[in-house]
């Protein structure tokens, strides 16, 4: 149940989302989460949680080698010295030695300089191994052709929205190519897809649910989904994804889904 980055270091395969939970319910969460067997948790500076998340770690008596923590810096503390102090405030709030993985949030479109300022500070983190992966969230191809012309380091994952109806095909075969591994915010569309037909009558033939059915379509498509629930018996059920194949045929329908005209990932929009 994990993947490789291509410095070799293992990712758990399946994330834990965390987005939009704060405060004492955040530290239950991410308990019951680690308790039913995930052990990705994904956090970002602007979830405002990391301090909660930091102290379920602490309380869960699970060794912090088991447990991979992503976080991430907001656009508002972009170029190499805010960077660097961003992390540092991290880190902090964590309580902890070291993150596994620290992303770029958003790509600033205006702003090439500016990526690439913020992408260098990555780079010194990661060659003071204080983060054993580094990488981006929210770039899409020509986002991450400036990186890769400008880096020491190549980014080692990129996380996207992806889910049915939002393949980013482009960006997604790109990484591919490039070894970068893609991570999935909203698998299932923000709760969209739990309503749609096609998918629940797909999801009926396997006796599993439409989010398992997204979650288990992320996988086969080498994707790491990160889902998201505040629902014990939910947390349970999105990680029973190990024991289906979803067929070439169904794999190819949703692969062809259309939902969306276009884009749903603005850079001035809230994200993963």
């Amino acid at each position: 149940m994990y993947l490789k980055l291509k410095n070799g270091v293992d990712i758990p395969e399946i994330g834990f989302g965390t987005s939009l939970i704060e405060g004492e319910e955040c530290v239950l969460n991410i308990k019951q989460a680690l308790q039913v067997g995930y052990r990705h948790i994904d956090t970002a500076s602007v979830y405002k949680n990391e301090e909660y998340i930091g102290k379920a770690i602490r309380e869960s008596n699970i060794p912090r080698e088991e447990i991979f923590i992503t976080s991430k810096v907001w656009k508002d503390s972009m170029g190499y010295d805010n960077t660097i102090k961003s992390f540092n405030n991290t880190l902090n709030k964590l309580k902890l030695d070291y993150i596994d993985l620290f992303l770029i949030h958003w790509p600033k479109n205006n702003d090439k300089n500016l990526n690439i300022e913020t992408w260098k500070a990555l780079e010194t983190l990661y060659n003071q191994k204080k983060v054993k992966a580094i990488g981006v969230s929210n770039f899409l191809k020509h986002h991450l052709e400036v990186i890769l012309y400008n880096c020491q380091i190549a980014p080692m994952v990129d996380q996207i929205e992806f889910h049915p109806g939002l393949t980013r095909k482009e960006t997604v075969e790109f990484c591919k190519e490039k070894r970068i591994i893609v991570e999935a915010w909203a698998p299932l569309g923000k709760g969209s897809m739990l309503k749609n037909d096609d998918l629940i009558k797909i999801a009926s033939k396997y006796n599993k649910s439409v989010a398992q059915l997204c979650i288990r379509w992320c996988l086969q498509n080498e994707v790491i989904p990160l889902p998201k629930s505040t629902n014990l018996n939910r947390m349970i059920e999105n990680r029973d994804v190990f024991d289906f194949t979803i067929s070439e045929e169904d794999m190819s329908f949703i692969n062809n889904m259309q939902f969306f005209a276009g884009s749903t990932m603005d850079p001035n929009e809230f994200g993963g």
